[in-house]
């Protein structure tokens, strides 16, 4: 009767660390998705920014540039 308490035992133990690891990665997933988040939302208004720095550029360029 020892062995199968000893058996179960260190099965809840195993799922319990099991658990314990799945909210880890999750939590670091939340924060990794904030930071993907976050990054995009950099780029797109550096992108944003780009586009209105080279509208002057783009209109005071000779005409013979352009074609």
């Amino acid at each position: 009767m020892l062995w199968p308490m000893v058996f179960v035992t260190l099965a809840f133990c195993g799922i319990a660390v099991l658990g314990v690891l799945a909210v880890r990665v999750g939590l670091a997933v939340r924060r990794f998705a904030g930071a993907v988040a976050d990054s995009s939302e950099r780029i797109s208004r550096a992108a944003e920014d780009l586009e209105r720095a080279a509208v002057p550029l783009a209109r005071s360029a000779p005409d013979s540039a352009r074609r």
